[in-house]
């Protein structure tokens, strides 16, 4: 656990005690610059799926004279009696093991896992803020926020009209994320300036850990997930409150948040089965291949059991 040691009201942009407005925001921007290319790491790496996969564009993200495609993922033959399971990675563009874990368990898993299941693979939400690597989007807003009615982020609008599009109902929903010492040393800080808030410093959890839905908790679910990922990688230990991230640890490695109400990706679906992925890439015991590995780990996982309870229905009937 990294305790960081910032002090509030530091941010380099805006007054403190006041929202940001125009000035502030284009004062943002201006520090945002490309550190990697969206084309070359996750277009191309999806282009090479085509053969095996339903490769498919589910909107556009413009900024200005920028523009992304946002691609979808699908496995062929989908069949009404399957589980529909939606892997989401990259709402937040900085978050790397998600958006390249989900492309390797793509390309590595999906194939023989489709004969169970149908996959709809959304490798990344965010691709401004992924060539950025950043939390927010083009405005400043977390898109990881608002996944809700009338949402002001062109990331989540886009994901929630391809998930409205299908006539299917998902069975699960994982959505693949890190948690990072930027967290404090950036986004946090940056959050506090934005809204006009004091910065009060937390802490940083070593290890991987899942944020259940509190309105739908899913606890065999969960420890399901903590199991296989704690082969691969360290399971996050709780704080001397007995808390991750503020929040109660609830079991071994997980604590809950309110989707809907949050407007968080994971809630987006209404499936029975939803969680979100936190890896710790700065940990001092764990590589970035770790990282990428847990999430494929995660979602194989999230599956199984999936096929394991539907299996377990239907010996009921």
């Amino acid at each position: 656990m990294h305790i960081m040691n910032l002090t509030p009201d530091s941010y380099p942009i805006g007054t403190p005690g006041q929202p940001w407005g125009a000035t502030e925001l284009a004062e943002w921007r201006a520090r945002q610059m490309k550190q990697r290319s969206y084309a070359a790491d996750v277009l191309n790496a999806i282009d090479a799926l085509r053969s095996r996969f339903d490769v498919s564009t589910y909107g556009e993200v413009r900024y200005g004279d920028e523009h992304y495609p946002l691609m979808a993922i699908r496995s062929r033959h989908w069949q009404a009696a399957r589980p529909c399971v939606l892997v989401t990675g990259g709402v937040h563009g900085y978050e790397t093991s998600g958006v390249h874990g989900a492309l390797q368990f793509v390309d590595q898993h999906a194939q023989p896992l489709s004969e169970a299941v149908n996959l709809l693979v959304v490798p990344c939400v965010s691709p401004w803020s992924y060539e950025r690597v950043h939390r927010w989007n083009f405005d400043a807003i977390d898109p990881n926020r608002s996944f809700r009615e009338s949402s002001p982020a062109q990331e989540s609008v886009a994901l929630m009209q391809l998930i409205a599009s299908l006539a299917e109902r998902f069975t699960a929903h994982i959505d693949l994320h890190e948690t990072t010492d930027t967290d404090e040393s950036e986004y946090r800080p940056a959050l506090a300036a934005r809204d006009g808030l004091p910065f009060e410093p937390g802490t940083i959890p070593d290890g991987f850990y899942l944020v259940d839905d509190a309105g739908n908790p899913q606890p065999a679910f969960q420890q399901a997930i903590i199991a296989a990922v704690q082969k691969v990688t360290h399971i996050a230990p709780a704080d001397a409150d007995g808390q991750i991230i503020g929040s109660p640890m609830v079991a071994p490695g997980v604590i809950r948040y309110p989707f809907k109400s949050l407007g968080l990706c994971a809630g987006v679906t209404g499936a029975r089965y939803t969680t979100t992925t936190e890896v710790y890439p700065d940990s001092a015991i764990a590589t970035p291949e770790q990282c990428i590995a847990a999430q494929v780990e995660a979602v194989r996982a999230a599956i199984a059991f999936v096929v394991a309870a539907q299996r377990a229905s239907a010996d009921m009937l």
